[in-house]
Parts: C-alpha cells; structure tokens; sequence
C-alpha cells in the first residue's frame, strides 16, 4: 500500500508545491509509482508538471465534492512513473459545498482507499490555509512533510500547525505524524537561520531532515518551463538537493564525498 504524505505548512510561499514536484520526480525515475493530487486552487503543482489546467476533464474538485471518483481524475505526466490529480480555481469554492457533505472529513482518505495499492508513494499538495480540504489531507495522509523557511515568523506558524494536527490525531487520524520538516529557501551564512534551525531541532529532535533545500535559480526557473528541475537541468544545484531528499525518504544513504562535494560549490 502507498506512503501517503501530505506537504503542509499553512504559510504561503514556502516551497510546498515546489517539493511535491520535485521529490515525486526524483522517486519516479527511480522506478517507484507516484501519484501527486493537487489540492491547492492556485494549482501550482498542476503547472509543474507541464499539465494544463484547462485540458482536464476532472479536477481534485469534483473527487472531493464528489462528481469524479479518483481514478477518472487520475492522469499521466510526461515524467516517469508520476501520476496526477490536477487542481485549478473550482477549489476555491469547494469547502463552502463541503461543510454541507457527509462524512466531510474523511472525503479525500476515502478516495485514496480506492487506490493506494497502484502507488508506492502518493504526496498531496496543500493548500496555505488550515482549511477543511487541508485537514482533508491531514485526515487522509501517513505522514507530513513540512516545508519551512528559517525565519522567526516561521516558528509562530509551525506552532499553528501542530495545533491542528494535534487535534486531528485525537480525533480522526491517530498515527498521524512527522515525516520530517524541511528547510527552504536556506542560507547557511546567516545567523538568524541557522538559530530557527536550532530552536526547530530543539522542539522536534529527529524531525529535520538533514537535507536543506538552498535557494536555486534553477528552481524557481523549472516551473515556468512545465518540469521538475531534474528534467530542466539535472546538473543544478536544486536538483542534487532534492536527490539528497529522495535519498533521505527512501532511508538511502548519499555517499559522504558526494555530499561534501555538493555542499561546498556554488549554486547554478
């Protein structure tokens, strides 16, 4: 049965669509079946993948209004073994039609039953809110990844967040957990991010990944182009990243000289 993960943080801007992506490439050309469902109305992770907003018949909408069952909004990317649940603007107005549905919880996990044993890792995308349709994902996913920047407001967020999931766990979904929490956008050199970093692992000791994502033009390049940044350019500093990451969800090992190498050269 599929990992379930749901990338989450309710700040905006802080790299979720940009992860989802990019670590379900790097898992799918890796010979492993990936499934990404964008529920987010901005639809970031749609645009991604090359995928056009427009050109779909089904969307994460009607599946989690119930129009659409999952598998006939399911469609295939040009990127190996990676699959999609496309979003586009119609989500903004699905939690008003939802708070009116029954079972409104448990919408998007009763879905995902239906279709967990065709995936080895599903990763959804969330929206920057602790709405219903993110307390959806958080009902309906194993663990979360949580992207972060090292910033003081951030912690105020992540704070926030645990609330949530505090209360989610004790009432829908008690082995809900922390995957990992990730840093973003990530600046070594300053001091204020590597004192968040410390207060992070402080509170949440084993819950970092080791990985941090630097910021990369690359990156921020990819999206615009329809690809993850492996297939734009698998030689940038943002695609070697998120290969330490893949490596880290997979419980791999990268190779010591190979990250020493990486961490001490400059960014493309």
């Amino acid at each position: 049965m599929g990992k379930v993960f749901a990338v989450v943080n309710q700040k905006g801007g802080v790299g979720k669509s940009t992860t989802a992506v990019n670590l379900a490439a790097y898992l799918g050309s890796r010979d492993k079946k990936v499934l990404c469902i964008d529920i987010d109305a901005q639809g970031n992770t749609t645009t991604g993948f090359g995928v056009k907003k427009k050109s779909v018949e089904y969307t994460a909408y009607d599946v989690l209004i119930g129009q659409a069952r999952i598998q006939e909004a399911i469609v295939r990317t040009e990127f190996k073994n990676v699959s999609l649940v496309p979003a586009n603007s119609a989500l903004a107005g699905a939690e008003v039609e939802m708070v009116q549905l029954d079972d409104r919880m448990n919408r998007l996990k009763m879905q995902l039953l239906t279709c967990r044993l065709d995936y080895d890792y599903i990763f959804i995308d969330c929206p920057p809110s602790l709405s219903l349709i993110t307390v959806n994902a958080l009902v309906a996913c194993d663990k979360l990844i949580i992207p972060m920047q090292a910033e003081f407001y951030a912690l105020e967020g992540l704070s926030q967040l645990m609330e949530t999931v505090k209360i989610v766990r004790s009432k829908y979904n008690p082995s809900l957990d922390i995957e990992g929490i990730l840093f973003t956008m990530f600046d070594s050199r300053l001091n204020v991010s590597n004192q968040v970093v410390e207060e992070v692992e402080k509170y949440f000791p084993d819950k970092v990944f080791e990985t941090k994502i630097p910021r990369n033009v690359r990156l921020s390049e990819a999206p615009s182009h329809g690809k993850p940044v492996m297939y734009y350019d698998k030689s940038s500093k943002g695609a070697e990243f998120y290969e330490l990451l893949g490596l880290e969800i997979l419980g791999e090992k990268a190779k010591p000289k190979e990250k020493r190498k990486l961490f001490g050269r400059k960014s493309k």
